[in-house]
């Protein structure tokens, strides 16, 4: 179910303004909004071989490669990766793309192979299992590897974004059995003429923070830093939010609640 829906979002998302494929062809210094958002975290990753997890249309994946990392994009949408291949391709990145679920990674790409694993906003919430997701994230990393991860934060995807008025918290902050089934006709970046979406339904799952960081404690990674904090780059709430450097803030106090994270772990020897 939700690949359908990820397969029908790849043709609004190839064309729209937000993802900016076009940036990317046309200025050989352009990366993403979000790599760009953590690049004093990040640091130099010259040399480094590195794995994207849940890349989709690859936009970050190329970004890490125009850093100078040798990347891989995983993804199990295949329009996705023709979409992440073709652009790869057009601005000679060094990036390749594999089709396979997520916690398959280890078994098509091979263990202990990379010294970086990323992930993006907006990935561990299609995820039932957290803890199965770590132990991806140990077994594709070299020892000494690393994981950067920049994430929604858990209590951002506990709000009912339709209320105009005050954050009302109506989701699971911590993960259930039973997943959360929506169906939003609409994707989260502007589309010509309004199309929506005939895939709407989706089932995704909330992860709370003390979960993610003890399922990579549980499998041999040491958490190196973490950082909150009150941005996010896409704008969930208009009648709420502002834009500010790039992201989107509560207009009013936006130090009331944590929007995303950074989060890094190095693979113990």
């Amino acid at each position: 179910m939700n690949r359908r829906n990820w397969d029908e979002r790849v043709a609004l998302h190839a064309t729209s303004p937000e993802y900016g494929l076009e940036r990317f062809r046309q200025d050989p210094t352009h990366i993403s909004d979000v790599v760009r958002f953590d690049l004093p975290r990040l640091g130099d990753i010259r040399g480094l071989t590195g794995v994207h997890l849940q890349c989709h249309i690859g936009t970050d994946t190329v970004s890490l490669a125009r850093l100078g990392a040798k990347m891989t994009g995983l993804d199990f949408s295949a329009p996705a990766l023709t979409v992440a291949t073709e652009l790869a391709r057009d601005i000679a990145a060094d990036a390749h793309f594999v089709q396979a679920m997520v916690y398959d990674a280890p078994t098509v790409l091979g263990r202990e192979r990379f010294d970086l694993v990323f992930t993006g906003i907006g990935a561990l919430c299609w995820l039932p299992d957290i803890d199965r997701w770590a132990q991806v994230v140990a077994d594709l990393l070299v020892p000494g590897g690393r994981l950067f991860l920049r994430e929604a934060h858990p209590m951002f995807w506990t709000l009912d974004y339709e209320t105009e008025d005050r954050l009302v918290i109506d989701y699971p902050y911590f993960t259930t059995a039973a997943p959360i089934v929506e169906s939003e006709e609409q994707t989260y970046v502007a589309t010509d003429d309004g199309l929506t979406l005939r895939n709407s339904t989706t089932h995704s799952w909330n992860h709370g923070l003390g979960e993610i960081i003890t399922g990579l404690l549980d499998h041999g990674l040491r958490l190196t830093a973490f950082v909150e904090h009150d941005s996010v780059p896409w704008n969930p709430m208009p009648a709420q939010m502002v834009a500010r450097h790039g992201e989107w803030v509560l207009r009013e106090r936006p130090e009331r609640l944590p929007m995303t994270y950074t989060l890094q772990a190095v693979k113990q020897a």
